[in-house]
């Protein structure tokens, strides 16, 4: 019954290993196609079976460089030269709207988990339902607000509506009520008023959750297009998802340029999660613990 028993785990083993397999594959191949085929011309990419390397005639043609794609991809697909200044709109915008999320949601967080008065779950579950509306039904009325405010084509109104979510309360909530009060106690023996244990004892002891929010955050703005579709009209505020978008909207698409530029678009975000991975995947661990 023991050797069945074994048996069993065994084969369970081999499939979750399996399944975990498959799901790299699957979240890895489409990476794979797009650096690819940031190298190759349309008639290589639409090629059926597509070839993962590129023939050798590909790259000795004296009319073809190694390099074609990624240059139309920075020059832009009417030549206008802005995708640095894409890149820099969506840096700032996606950087103001994650540190700004991780504070107000830290700050509103720990108000609800740490602090008692009447109606507490009320407001909390408020702050929940805000998330069961989608964003295409506030859409108009956000639109209407912002240009009474005076902010549309403007960084601020790229900026002011995504500044803080109701997830980034929930995830700040739900991390914070397993945050030790011995410690908050201690702080408040010692004289710290709210807002300085907050700051010097609360943040910094929780990375692993601010981490996660910040680059769900960021990864959140940078993919953002409705939004910056609506309220940046000017060249000069354009985003990088408007700026590919640009080259989908031609008569006839150039899909190697397509591919190029969609690959520098995600420079960044390997940048941030290979950056932050340790406290990112270090947060379940915390959870964990703490439970036990």
């Amino acid at each position: 019954m023991n050797n069945q028993f074994v048996g069993k785990v065994s084969v369970a083993e081999v499939l979750t290993y399996v399944f975990l397999v498959l799901i790299v594959v699957f979240t890895f191949v489409p990476i794979l196609f797009m650096f690819c085929s940031s190298f190759m011309d349309a008639k290589q990419i639409l090629a059926m079976p597509f070839k993962w390397v590129p023939s050798k005639d590909y790259f000795t043609t004296s009319s073809r460089t190694f390099l074609t794609n990624f240059v139309k991809a920075i020059r832009g697909n009417n030549n206008n030269n802005i995708f640095f200044r894409a890149m820099l709109n969506s840096l700032i915008v996606a950087v103001t709207c994650a540190a700004t999320t991780v504070f107000f949601s830290a700050l509103c967080g720990y108000g609800l988990a740490k602090f008692h008065f009447k109606g507490r779950n009320v407001v909390f579950m408020a702050i929940m339902s805000t998330m069961m509306i989608p964003f295409e039904a506030i859409m108009i009325p956000l639109y209407m607000v912002s240009k009474t405010l005076g902010i549309m084509n403007t960084l601020p109104g790229l900026i002011i509506p995504f500044a803080v979510s109701a997830f980034g309360v929930f995830q700040m909530r739900q991390y914070l009520l397993t945050f030790p009060s011995e410690f908050l106690d201690a702080s408040r023996v010692d004289g710290l008023g709210e807002f300085n244990i907050f700051l010097r004892i609360v943040l910094p002891n929780s990375t692993p959750v601010i981490a996660t929010l910040g680059i769900l955050s960021f990864r959140n703005q940078w993919d953002n297009l409705l939004w910056p579709m609506l309220c940046a009209q000017a060249e000069k505020l354009k985003t990088i998802p408007i700026y590919i978008s640009g080259f989908a909207e031609e008569k006839q698409t150039d899909e190697g340029a397509l591919m190029a530029c969609a690959f520098l678009a995600s420079i960044p975000m390997f940048i941030l999660f290979f950056t932050l991975s340790k406290y990112f995947l270090g947060g379940a661990a915390v959870f964990e613990s703490r439970k036990g």
